[in-house]
């Protein structure tokens, strides 16, 4: 049987158990990754002076917690008990919500803060780096996250999948932002890129609490 018809089908207590064991491990590389990717991030992104990167570091942290958060609504399944699941469904969700809200607020204060000041980041390569890591990576993870979570009808493991999206769509606008400053010296990109960022990542937040499907 292909993928498509044996995802169309409510899937068995069986498959239901085998499907978390994957969403599990594919959240515990989540949070191995991202800090790995945070303590980077935020190295050189204090050297370098890049609130943009720095941004993305504390991204990587929040994606760290997000996972953390799904590990935990994962270990805590119990099939049988619809209204505990939901219960522990929407905590999860909501939890995942806040952490959009933290980070977008940090970015935003940042940015504005280097812009008003014309604080001018350093050039940084590590930097340019890490963004194409994770543009490489996190569409990837976001893709997986998707599909176990649609199949187990999990509306936290698909925000978190949101959550890991964001994290691409971060890397994206970091990699333009660096690699503008990198090559013809526009020093505000950097800024401009972390604006972009906390815009996406307050609609994502605004969404992922009201529930909403893509």
């Amino acid at each position: 049987m292909d993928r498509s018809a044996e995802s169309s089908f409510p899937p068995t207590p069986l498959n239901r158990r085998l499907l978390r064991k994957r969403a599990l491990r594919l959240e515990y590389f989540t949070v191995v990754y991202n800090v790995i990717e945070a303590a980077a991030s935020l190295f050189f992104g204090r050297k370098a002076g890049s609130v943009a990167l720095i941004g993305f570091g504390l991204d990587s942290l929040i994606e760290s917690l997000s996972g953390g958060i799904l590990i935990w609504r994962l270990r805590r399944s119990t099939d049988g008990d619809t209204l505990k699941e939901e219960r522990l469904e929407n905590r999860a969700t909501k939890l995942v919500a806040v952490t959009f809200f933290i980070l977008a607020a940090y970015v935003v204060f940042e940015s504005v803060r280097k812009l008003i000041t014309a604080e001018i980041p350093e050039r940084t390569l590590p930097g340019i780096i890490i963004a194409l890591l994770s543009l490489l990576i996190m569409p990837f993870l976001a893709l997986k996250k998707k599909e176990i979570g649609i199949r187990l009808e999990s509306p936290a493991l698909q925000a978190d999948a949101k959550e890991t999206l964001a994290c691409a769509v971060l890397s994206a606008a970091l990699l333009l932002g660096l690699g503008l400053h990198y090559a013809v010296g526009i020093w505000f990109a950097d800024s401009i890129a972390a604006l972009i960022i906390a815009i996406y990542l307050i609609k994502e937040g605004l969404e992922t609490w009201e529930g909403e499907d893509d």
